[in-house]
């Protein structure tokens, strides 16, 4: 084992400290210098988030960090595996978590008990459901994020919070029960827990238990979908996100990642392997029949939302729709679009839970009412000199907070020339130009991508409109914090570079993609020499 392959482990070690260190100094919560202590340990995970995505980066496509725990051989033992994909999926959580932690600390982290080793928690949770290769081990890292999330969820009490939080947490205990049983079932025809080794024995599954190992994916991909916030398993998404506090609902927004994430790895691993030849490419209408419904509710639910956090929570399902249709494609080329998406999806629906709270600050609530009202009604009021509105001064705070709301809309749309056109143009002509295209599915996944689009626009321009022009205060000077308009600032100033770097980003992602979709070298990576056997 080199010692590149520990950096698999620390994006698991280091949150564990911080909670340790927390639970230490747990009669300390509101001291400045515990606060500056879990920026700190936040900031270390990035650190070295961003030297595994560098490490990686570097290596051919094909290179993996694997960690053997204790040194067992694989498969025998539980084993992490680094690869670009995990990566990616590590770097974009510690991005949020580190923005959301900073904002977190202007305020809300004294509203209640425990937030940070909650926190710490939940990010740890979701490294290690990144990191692992092993089924089970996916399964424990599973139930120690939604542990975590189901504290975070009802931080800071409330009579809607709680109720969201009670759904949220029936709902995703029958999902871990169901994960269980999948992951049983699979076991018990493959003989094996590790994903390469499932993906090595599927081929040599007795014609006899081939029923009963879909019925245990099946049944494993059902829970995964709930997680990921597929239709019509979703409706315990925008509730529970609205009435989370505002920098937990920002971390959240990478929770439904985790579901597309293990559905993507598994999935192409298993199913959309070449060597177990065509017959094993199971359930790939079903996640396009899903992709296309997922992103068909969310852009409605979208449209007909005037609360920018539950707009909020309704973008998080269009981009479940959006990376369900990308997987369901099964393209390296419309794969690589979709983690491009995946990043700035993530992050930009992270900065708008967060510029909703520094919004409910600017507005009063009897004023986001009166926008509402007005939109409805009309303003009977008598007319404004025209002259007096053009020229009416509009403090810097309010433009930078304009200025963002107007960046996230952009990115959420995939509207020219940031990311999340770049990312949606990317999976376009990455399906009209696939082997076979273009055909049906095709043309309903570029058909639903740009209506969403459109869809998504509208509310956004609608939302923006009730805030922005009829509802901000006249003579006021809108007082911002630091520490909670630079999280934001840098999440979708990260969004704009991404549209800056798209040809090396790109290029990065097609590689990823191509080994993403090679389940020969995913074998070959964890199990040398797994792939023959």
């Amino acid at each position: 084992m080199t010692g590149m392959n520990h950096l698999a482990i620390l994006p698991i070690l280091i949150p564990m400290m911080a909670i340790i260190a927390n639970l230490i100094m747990s009669d300390q919560r509101s001291n400045s210098r515990v606060v500056g202590l879990n920026i700190g340990f936040s900031a270390l995970l990035l650190l070295v988030s961003i030297l595994l995505f560098v490490v990686q980066a570097q290596s051919g496509g094909t290179a993996a960090a694997v960690y053997p725990l204790g040194d067992w051989p694989v498969p025998f033992g539980i084993v992490l595996v680094a690869d670009r994909l995990a990566a990616i999926m590590v770097l974009t959580t510690s991005i949020l978590a580190l923005a959301a932690l900073i904002y977190a600390s202007a305020r809300w982290h004294s509203r209640g008990p425990n937030f940070f080793p909650m926190f710490h928690a939940l990010t740890m949770g979701l490294n290690g459901a990144f990191l692992t290769g092993d089924l089970f081990n996916l399964f424990v890292f599973f139930e120690l994020l939604l542990a975590a999330s189901y504290g975070l969820a009802l931080f800071g009490g409330g009579r809607n919070r709680v109720r969201a939080a009670m759904h949220y947490i029936v709902i995703n205990l029958v999902a871990s029960s169901l994960f269980l049983i999948g992951v049983a079932l699979i076991y018990g025809t493959t003989g094996t827990l590790n994903m390469a080794d499932i993906a090595r024995a599927v081929p040599l599954i007795a014609p006899e238990d081939r029923g009963l190992f879909e019925v245990g994916a099946a049944v494993l991909g059902i829970a995964f979908l709930i997680k990921a916030g597929s239709w019509p398993l979703h409706f315990w998404l925008p509730n529970t996100y609205s009435a989370a506090a505002p920098p937990v609902a920002a971390l959240f927004a990478v929770m439904t990642k985790v579901g597309f994430y293990s559905i993507l790895r598994l999935w192409m691993l298993v199913f959309a392997n070449e060597t177990a030849g065509p017959e094993w490419t199971f359930g790939q209408t079903t996640l396009l029949v899903l992709g296309v419904a997922t992103l068909s509710y969310g852009s409605i639910g979208a449209l007909s939302c005037k609360a920018l956090d539950r707009l909020a929570s309704y973008l998080i399902l269009v981009s479940a729709g959006t990376l369900l249709l990308a997987v369901g494609y099964n393209s390296p080329g419309v794969t690589a679009g979709a983690l491009f998406y995946v990043v700035v999806a993530t992050l930009a629906a992270g900065a708008l839970f967060l510029l909703k709270d520094i919004i409910d600050q600017i507005l009063p609530a009897e004023a986001q009412v009166l926008a509402v009202s007005l939109e409805l009604y009309g303003d009977e009021e008598e007319m404004v000199d025209e002259d007096q509105e053009v020229s009416r001064t509009i403090p810097a705070a309010a433009t930078i907070v304009t200025l963002c709301f107007a960046i996230a809309a952009l990115v959420m749309a995939g509207l020219p020339p940031l990311s999340g056109f770049l990312a949606k143009f990317a999976m376009i002509s990455s399906a009209l130009a696939a082997e076979g295209a273009p055909n049906a599915a095709t043309w309903w996944m570029i058909g639903a991508l740009i209506i969403s689009g459109l869809f998504v626009l509208v509310s956004m321009v609608r939302n923006g409109i009730n805030i922005f022009w009829t509802s901000l205060p006249e003579d006021g000077v809108l007082q911002l914090r630091t520490m909670e308009i630079g999280p934001i600032v840098v999440l979708l100033s990260l969004c704009v570079l991404m549209s800056l770097a798209a040809g090396p980003a790109m290029e990065f992602f097609a590689e990823t993609a191509s080994f993403i979709h090679s389940s020969p070298s995913y074998i070959d990576v964890v199990m040398p020499g797994g792939s023959a056997s």
